[in-house]
Formats: structure tokens, C-alpha cells, sequence
């Protein structure tokens, strides 16, 4: 029988009604034996429920938060307490408080979290009817963003159910964040921290179409996708940066040695300015896009193995369409923009691949 005296329950509520003390006894009858139920600032008429259920039952610790400061900062005073009260806890399961995560589902999440040490999500199927139609657009429409800008797959970006080791409880104890977009920025960390993680498959359970949600769709959804865009932007400016530099230098040097031999003119600008480009994007990249734990070494020969064969296409491209519409060579300010536009186009595929390799941290980088 699994053994889950050393994983506690992490629950978070505010201002709940009936479905906490279902919550609840659904958990200490399928085996667990340590809740940390934090009440964030509810309001006073609703106090008793938090008070009843921590007298009622010795396996919940109760906390509080003087006044409502979101889901994400009540999870990390759970986090705080548990590493600080729990020295031999092995990792800790987050629940919601409003019934929708099935108790068999949470030890399934936690029985896997203590065979492979990864952080498990408990993902549920939005295919079914039984799904509200604003949980499905809203979880598909972030899954889709997230896949586009930060290189994850994950099929249930908004789930509560995840079991987490001490280790990683550790790193998103530092994750920036108070409310939902907490929860947004422990799947980043995920990925920027070299956390490992997989999914399991839980139950799909809405109540009364999820009514008793306390998330804003408009207010909390910006919250979210600005944090995830926010990562690509950056990676836009540094681009952008380094594109400034890399055309300024291609145009001086392509200028500077119009008189050249061919050989010479047709080589030299490309190289020289993806030489200063290329180092001022490695750093900007690795410390302020993708914040990578990456050893520099590793990383820059990654980097160097992607930038090489990325400036042969922009010197084959450039200098092949040059030649096949035979171009002249004095046509300075036409090679110069179409230079540029194939240093767009290369652009997005240099993302895709940074993100996914250059950049991406392995246990092995810890």
C-alpha cells in the first residue's frame, strides 16, 4: 500500500462553502495524513469552516492570511511551512478546495511524483462535453501559447493537482508571482530550472461549470499570457539589437571593401558582422531571454553549432539570389534590405531551436 505519510496536502481556499469538507474527508479517506489548509483572508462569516475542520480533524495545520493575497502566495506560505516544518517530508501535492480533483486521482499523482522524482501534473481530458466552453477555449488558447513561445507541451496548463518534489518545492518557493499567474510561472520554471516533469491523466470534473472559481478571465488571463509573451518579447528586443548591429556592420564592411577582391567582398561583411552579432546575442539570450542554468561553455558551443550553418544560409541565400537574378554588385542598398529580410526569416527558426536545445537545461546542468 502506498505510503503517504510523508507527503502533505497543500491547500489553498478562499471564502469556501460545503465542497472544502468534502475535499477534505475524500483525502484522509484515501490515505493522506498531513493537510496544510491555508485560508487567504476570507471573509469573517466564512472563518468557521476553516476553524471547525481544523478541530475536527488532527491531520490539518491551518493558516491564515490576514487579507486575500491570491493563490499564489498562499501555496508558497504552505511551501515555506512545509520546508521548514516537514525535514523529512519527500514533496507535497497542491489541491483545489471546490471538489474537482477526485482523491484516488491525487494519490495517483503522488505515487508517481515518489517513483521518478518528477514533478507530476494531473491533466485532464477537455474534449468532453461535460468541459464549460470557456475552460476549453482558455485551456487550448494557453497550451497553443505555450507550445509557440516557450518550446512546452503540456496539455493542461491550469490544472491544481501537482505533486512536487522537496527539491523543486525549493525552487518555485522563489518563483515571482502572487496570484494565478503564480501557477503560470511554476510551469516556466519548469523549463528555465531544468525541472523534469510528466502529466497523468485525472478525471474531468466541473461543478456547476466551475461557478465557484475565484479566477477573473479577463484580469487573470492578462496576468498569465503577459508573462508568457513577456518571454518572447524579450527575445524580440534582443534580436532586434543584435540585428541593428549585426546590418550596421555588414553595411560598413560591405561599403568599406566594395573594391575588394570578389572573394574577399562576398565573404568578409557576412562573417565579420555575424561574428560581433552572434556574442552580443549569446549573452543577451542566455541571461535576460532565457534565463538558462546552461554551463556558458556548453551552451556557446550549441549556440556556435546552430549560429554557423544559420550564417552559411543568410551568405547563401543573399549571395545566391544576387547571382541568379544577376544583381550588381554596386546595388549596395538592395543587398542590404535583402539581407535583412532573410535575417527575419531565419529569426524564427533560430528561436524554435535555442529555446528547445541551445538553451534548455538537463539534470546534467544542475
Amino acid at each position: 500500500m502506498l505510503d503517504l505519510s510523508q507527503v502533505s496536502v497543500v491547500l489553498p481556499s478562499l471564502d469556501p462553502d460545503e465542497k472544502l469538507d468534502a475535499v477534505i474527508d475524500g483525502l484522509l479517506e484515501y490515505g493522506f495524513t498531513d493537510i496544510i489548509l491555508v485560508n487567504d483572508g476570507s471573509k469573517p462569516e466564512n472563518l468557521p469552516r476553516f476553524q471547525n475542520a481544523a478541530q475536527k480533524h488532527k491531520e490539518i495545520t491551518l493558516l491564515h492570511h490576514e487579507v486575500n493575497r491570491g493563490k499564489g502566495a498562499a501555496l508558497k506560505t504552505a511551501f515555506a511551512w512545509f520546508l521548514e516544518n516537514r525535514p523529512q517530508g519527500l514533496g507535497v501535492v497542491t489541491v483545489d478546495g471546490d471538489n474537482q480533483h477526485h482523491p484516488e486521482d491525487t494519490r495517483a499523482c503522488c505515487q508517481r511524483m515518489l517513483e521518478t522524482g518528477n514533478v507530476v501534473l494531473g491533466c485532464r481530458d477537455f474534449t468532453g462535453p461535460e468541459v464549460p466552453a470557456r475552460s476549453r477555449f482558455g485551456n487550448h488558447t494557453t497550451s497553443l501559447v505555450f507550445k509557440l513561445f516557450c518550446g512546452m507541451t503540456l496539455s493542461d496548463t491550469q490544472t491544481g493537482l501537482r505533486a512536487i518534489p522537496r527539491d523543486a518545492v525549493e525552487k518555485f518557493l522563489t518563483v515571482y508571482g502572487d496570484r494565478f499567474e503564480y501557477e503560470t510561472n511554476m510551469l516556466l520554471a519548469m523549463k528555465t530550472m531544468g525541472i523534469p516533469y510528466e502529466e497523468v491523466s485525472i478525471r474531468t470534473v466541473y461543478i456547476e461549470e466551475n461557478k465557484s472559481s475565484h479566477f477573473h478571465a479577463i484580469k487573470d488571463s492578462w496576468r498569465i499570457y503577459k508573462l508568457i509573451l513577456a518571454h518572447f518579447f524579450r527575445y524580440t528586443l534582443s534580436s532586434a539589437v543584435c540585428a541593428c548591429v549585426d546590418t550596421g556592420v555588414f553595411a560598413l564592411l560591405d561599403w568599406a571593401l566594395r573594391g575588394a577582391a570578389a572573394v574577399i567582398h562576398a565573404t568578409v561583411p557576412y562573417v565579420g558582422a555575424r561574428a560581433v552579432s552572434s556574442l552580443l546575442n549569446f549573452f543577451l539570450n542566455k541571461k535576460l531571454v532565457f534565463q538558462s542554468g546552461v554551463k556558458t561553455g556548453k551552451a556557446m558551443l550549441r549556440y556556435y553549432l546552430l549560429a554557423v550553418p544559420q550564417m552559411a544560409a543568410q551568405m547563401l541565400l543573399t549571395n545566391g539570389l544576387f547571382r541568379l537574378l544577376r544583381i550588381s554588385e554596386t546595388a549596395g542598398g538592395i543587398r542590404t534590405l535583402w539581407y535583412v529580410i532573410v535575417m527575419v526569416c531565419l529569426y524564427f527558426l533560430s528561436y524554435t531551436i535555442q529555446q528547445r536545445w541551445v538553451f534548455a537545461v538537463s539534470k546534467n546542468d544542475q
